[in-house]
């Protein structure tokens, strides 16, 4: 893969984001007046921040396909170098865990692409990569499923096979998309269950869920955009 390649992806810059999960916006129409979009306004997000370094579409969208689905593993330190640009300098965490796949969806695809991720940034902080989430079950694929299929498919999904390890540990939880979010507050509620606060969500890219005059709050101006990065 070429520098130019590998150089291609540009960060998210927004004027406006929701408190909760982090999705940009053009203007302050989706958020209501604790800044809250509308599938954090309808959903319990169980993660206590979700930073992204992209979005997901273009070359960043290329290059994790790439990374994903034509197992070119050597992609796993130049797009982790992408996640580690992403954190604020002043983050600190007790724990990092990748997003752990069930035995079986790991067989078939050869590798877990969030664990390859992981570690770059666990070294970054000294730390060993966690094995204290699991997946307690096969689900389906979340592909084409709405919003509330996704917490259905998901419910039961993971657990903590020892919760006093993780007792009040800050911990960052490390995925490749953020699509809806569903997964990571699946991840993140059996986190929280055994005690550990607070969890942080790290992504790769995100997809654009940005709404606009559908969940528009009385009295909010659609009078801002995008920043230049974003927009072009």
């Amino acid at each position: 893969m070429c520098s130019s390649c590998l150089s291609a992806p540009k960060p998210l810059e927004a004027e406006f984001f929701c408190r909760a999960c982090r999705t940009p916006f053009v203007d302050d129409y989706p958020l209501d007046e604790h800044d809250l979009c509308s599938v954090c306004r309808k959903s319990l997000v169980n993660f206590d921040t979700a930073y992204s370094f992209g979005s997901y579409d273009g070359p960043l969208r290329d290059l994790i396909h790439l990374f994903k689905y034509a197992k070119v593993e050597t992609l796993a330190e130049p797009l982790s170098r992408l996640l580690s640009r992403t954190l604020p300098m002043a983050e600190n965490f007790d724990c990092i865990i990748a997003m752990p796949m069930h035995w079986r969806k790991r067989w078939e695809r050869g590798f877990n692409q969030a664990e390859l991720l992981a570690r770059p940034i666990a070294r970054r902080y000294g730390l060993k990569l966690s094995k204290h989430l699991r997946r307690a079950r096969y689900t389906k694929s979340q592909a084409g499923l709405t919003e509330t299929q996704r917490r259905k498919n998901l419910q039961g999904s993971f657990r903590v096979p020892k919760p006093e390890r993780l007792q009040g540990k800050r911990i960052l939880l490390i995925d490749d998309v953020f699509t809806t979010g569903a997964t990571l507050r699946a991840a993140a509620a059996a986190l929280k269950t055994a005690g550990a606060s607070p969890v942080s969500a790290l992504t790769l890219a995100r997809v654009d869920r940005r709404e606009f005059a559908s969940f528009a709050s009385p009295g909010r101006q659609r009078n801002q955009v995008l920043s230049a990065g974003m927009a072009n």
